[in-house]
């Protein structure tokens, strides 16, 4: 379904995060004249229209849904980032409770956890945090019955079929199974977000003993 979105946008709603993520990336790769930008979500894509467009708005919505229906192939691309994680203990505090929720050993949670190769399927609720699915279905979890009104930056975090790292202390209602020494948004760098839509995740268990005073900024930003 496409629809109006205040002023000057369309709101394409879709059928699940990979017709989202096709849909995004199709129409990056071969823009629709009078886009100005393409934001995908978890099941939707807003598209923003160029001011000298809106008097095209029907043409550029039947030009969006027949590209919806029909995307032309785009290679997944999208890098690989490593994020090396301290799990359990102070730096996840939530993980003895997510172990009792999945009917696991903790141990097997943080092995699970690790071998889940995640994508970036989309950012939002707070710059530089990105939502990373699909989690398997034996970890996932509901969200924390009481959000806590601080959550440390880099807290490796879980809710349903996403896992998440805050990039910033800020208030959170997921679980917190470890942390990340790594920065995760600086806005004096170009991007200013060390993850984007497409990347791939993967975990690198560490030693949380030693922790850098500072979030530390990964090489390969």
């Amino acid at each position: 379904m496409i629809r109006p979105f205040g002023e000057r946008s369309l709101l394409v709603e879709l059928d699940g995060w990979r017709a989202a993520r096709a849909l995004a990336a199709s129409l990056a790769a071969d823009p629709i004249a009078g886009l100005e930008a393409v934001v995908p979500g978890l099941t939707s894509v807003l598209l923003e229209l160029d001011p000298d467009a809106l008097r095209r708005f029907e043409e550029i919505a039947a030009a969006v849904r027949r590209r919806a229906a029909d995307p032309i192939a785009v290679p997944s691309g999208g890098r690989t980032r490593t994020i090396p994680v301290a799990y359990g203990g102070a730096h996840g505090p939530d993980l003895e409770s997510v172990a009792a929720a999945c009917g696991l050993p903790a141990a097997e949670v943080v092995a699970r956890h690790r071998a889940a190769e995640v994508r970036v399927l989309f950012c939002g609720f707070a710059p530089g945090f990105a939502y990373l699915g699909e989690l398997p279905d034996d970890l996932r979890v509901p969200r924390l019955e009481t959000p806590r009104t601080s959550t440390p930056a880099g807290s490796v975090a879980i809710a349903g079929p996403m896992t998440g790292i805050y990039p910033a202390d800020l208030p959170g209602g997921w679980p917190v199974i470890g942390r990340t020494p790594l920065l995760l948004f600086d806005p004096h760098r170009e991007p200013p977000g060390y993850l984007a839509p497409g990347d791939v995740v993967r975990w690198e268990p560490v030693d949380g003993a030693t922790w850098p005073a500072e979030p530390v900024a990964a090489e390969d930003w």
